[in-house]
């Protein structure tokens, strides 16, 4: 999860992404990072189908992940849950990357809304990286996250 800072008060992403891929899957948004943050990104995931038995969710061991509720949805997704070491950031070396790309491509200034970042976080992630950022796949040379998911 990382934050995002409005002249309304902060805003909370939540994502998940594929590894195979590198495509933001799943994600949401809100002004508190609960539990209930992570599990509708997690939805959202599953949602759009693709997602199979037993893959597994990596987190970090915040209380979030760590929560009867999440735990309970990956769970009911049939998926597996992996957790970093504690103290460990490398362990959560891909979120922590996508982050970092984020927040570089769309700024790190201080939007007047919550809303406008929402919107500025939808287009990014759903107009630019999944759809039109090239990204090197060593089977299938540079091509986007969703070109990706396609051929494999």
């Amino acid at each position: 999860m990382t934050e995002l800072v409005t002249a309304e008060g902060k805003v909370y992403l939540a994502s998940c992404i594929d590894l195979a891929t590198r495509e933001v899957i799943g994600w949401a948004m809100a002004d508190h990072h609960r539990a209930e943050l992570p599990v509708a990104a997690l939805r959202m995931a599953a949602g759009r189908g693709g997602l199979e038995p037993g893959c597994i969710m990596h987190t970090d061991r915040g209380s979030e992940y760590t929560s009867d509720e999440f735990r309970k949805v990956v769970r009911e997704l049939g998926m597996r849950q992996s957790m970093g070491r504690v103290g460990s950031c490398y362990d959560n070396a891909a979120a922590e990357s996508w982050f970092a790309v984020l927040k570089s491509e769309i700024g790190t200034s201080v939007w007047a809304t919550r809303a406008e970042a929402r919107a500025d976080v939808f287009r990014f992630i759903e107009v630019e990286y999944n759809r039109s950022r090239l990204r090197r796949h060593p089977e299938f040379g540079y091509i986007t996250p969703l070109e990706t998911r396609a051929r494999l």
